[in-house]
């Protein structure tokens, strides 16, 4: 399984984390962890992403960042982990 950590910036609504929440799971990623601020009263909000999945990460950020409230999805890094019988 491969780990990928990614921040996605965007404006705040109360949807948006189920919108999210949505899109990481239809294309088959499973949330290892996942941290929200909300930075003063700027209406943004940060999330910090990390998935699990034997899946490409191009599969998924593309669809992210077609959420309409969706800034930007930046990517951190990518760990691959063998899988022990």
């Amino acid at each position: 399984m491969t780990q990928h950590q990614f921040s996605i910036h965007a404006t705040h609504s109360p949807e948006l984390l189920e919108r999210v929440l949505r899109v990481i799971r239809h294309r088959g990623f499973t949330v290892c962890q996942f941290t929200m601020s909300m930075p003063s009263d700027s209406g943004q909000v940060i999330f910090d992403v990390t998935v699990e999945s034997q899946r490409a990460i191009e599969t998924l950020r593309p669809q992210l960042t077609k959420l309409w409230d969706v800034a930007e999805v930046m990517m951190a890094s990518s760990t691959t982990q063998s899988l022990r019988a």
